[in-house]
Order: C-alpha cells, then sequence, then structure tokens
C-alpha cells in the first residue's frame, strides 16, 4: 500500500501526531504538512494565544488540527499534551520534539541549566511520555528537530550547539531501544532557516550574504523546506529508516 497512489495522496491518513513548539516557524509549517497529508495533529506552545492562532489559522485551511499549552521543560504540561491527544483521538502514532530555546551567543563555559534541560531533557521525556500510547498502537514515529549546528559549530552558540549534537545522540539510541516496539525515531537537522528564532543568526544583511556564501543552494531555507521530510519520516514509506539524521541545509557542510 506504500506505494499505491491512495497511499501516497494521503499518507498519514487517521495517524495522531504531537508537534511541540508548533505555533510559528519549523513546528507550524510541520503542523501543517502533516495534517495536510491526512493526520489529526495536536500543536503545542508555551502561550495559549499562540496556540488559539495556530489551531484558528489550521482550522481554517479544513485541516484536523487542535492545541494546548504545553511547556515540554514541565511535566504536567507534557502529561496534558499526551492525554489531550488521546482524548480527542484515541492514542498516538507521531511525535515531532521540536521545542528549544533560542540560541544566544555565549561559550560552553556560560551554559545555563535551561538549555540543556529544553533542548535535551525534555526531548528525552516528552518521548518517555508518548512511548507507551505508541506501544498500544503496535508501533510509531519519532522525529526530533536537531540542526546543521550538530555537525558544524555555529561561531558564539557553544551551548546550543553542544545540545544540538546531543540530540543526535540521543535519537539514536532511542532508535535502538524503541525498536523492539516498532517504534522509528529519526532526526532532522534544519541549517538558516528563515523563522523568528534564528533571526540572531541572519537579521544583519552582510551576515546574511555570508551565510549564503556557505551554501550551495544560494538562499536561506524556509520552514516549509523542512515539513515534506518529516512526513515522509513519519510515513510508511520510511519504514525500513531510524537512527538516521537527514540534513536540510542547503548544500551546507553537514557531517563530522
Amino acid at each position: 500500500m506504500a506505494s499505491s497512489g491512495v497511499a501516497r495522496r494521503d499518507p498519514l491518513a487517521n495517524k495522531v501526531a504531537l508537534v511541540t513548539a508548533s505555533t510559528d516557524g519549523i513546528g507550524l509549517a510541520i503542523a501543517r504538512r502533516l495534517a495536510q497529508d491526512g493526520a489529526h495533529v495536536v500543536v503545542s506552545s508555551r502561550k495559549q494565544q499562540n496556540v488559539d492562532r495556530a489551531v484558528a489559522a489550521l482550522q481554517g485551511e479544513g485541516l484536523s488540527v487542535t492545541g494546548t499549552v504545553c511547556h515540554v521543560g514541565k511535566a504536567e504540561d507534557r502529561e496534558r499534551l499526551v492525554t489531550t491527544a488521546v482524548k480527542l483521538h484515541g492514542g498516538i502514532d507521531i511525535l515531532v520534539s521540536n521545542a528549544a530555546v533560542n540560541p544566544f551567543f555565549g561559550n560552553l563555559m556560560d551554559v545555563t541549566e535551561e538549555i540543556l534541560d529544553i533542548n535535551v531533557k525534555a526531548t528525552a521525556l516528552m518521548t518517555k511520555a508518548v512511548v507507551p500510547e505508541m506501544e498500544k498502537r503496535g508501533g510509531g514515529s519519532v522525529v526530533i528537530v536537531a540542526s546543521i549546528a550538530a555537525y558544524t559549530p555555529f561561531p558564539g552558540l557553544g551551548p546550543y550547539n553542544v545540545s544540538k549534537t546531543a540530540l543526535l545522540g540521543l535519537g539514536k539510541n532511542l532508535a535502538i531501544e524503541l525498536a523492539h516496539s516498532n517504534i522509528r525515531v529519526n532526526c532532522l537537522a534544519p541549517g538558516i532557516i528563515k523563522t523568528n528564532f534564528s533571526q540572531v543568526l541572519w537579521m544583519d544583511k552582510a551576515r546574511e550574504e555570508t551565510l549564503k556564501e556557505a551554501m550551495r543552494i544560494r538562499r536561506l531555507g524556509t520552514p516549509e523546506d523542512c515539513a515534506g521530510i518529516v512526513s515522509f519520516l513519519c510515513s510508511e514509506d520510511a519504514s525500513y529508516i531510524t537512527g538516521e539524521t537527514v540534513t536540510v541545509a542547503g548544500g551546507a557542510p553537514s557531517r563530522l
């Protein structure tokens, strides 16, 4: 069925997807694409007004989208996100872990607990929270949003770079540990994507031009550039792919 015309047109039909930090930027684009491909999507953000705005916009496009507030660093919020999906749709098939702390210029010696707590620890705990629900469905797919900074550290963003490298290791280990439950775990490593989140990297015009020079495709990415590959990784077309990282970075250097 994975290669049939029907499956390609609606590859995520009736799947239930949670997307963290999904009311703007890459997360919103991913939520939209998953819903366009047939999934029932639960979006989340730390602020109720952002959730309401995103849900209204996506429902206005005729998509099956609901939402709830979720600060991934809080156990009660993670539990509520899972409970909301189960109550509304009966289970969970997909988790896209996109929440991260905004990059700030600093060295590793300047690291704060928040960066590792949100970027790494909360991702692990969010995955732990959804695994029992995926197991009830016979399997599932987790996509962790990392960064090209995991491979090629951005100057002056030491703590952020390290947190994203840690996510690649987390993804590989989870893929091994969850394979017996038919749960696949992969990572997405975006390059410089034009979002509010990343504007510290490109808001200066001269810096933006320098960034473009490092890419084979001479432009910065858009959130939509990341969305299709996530939908693919969550679909049956990717049923033999786990423990991998897909880089979406316009041809920028992206290997250790």
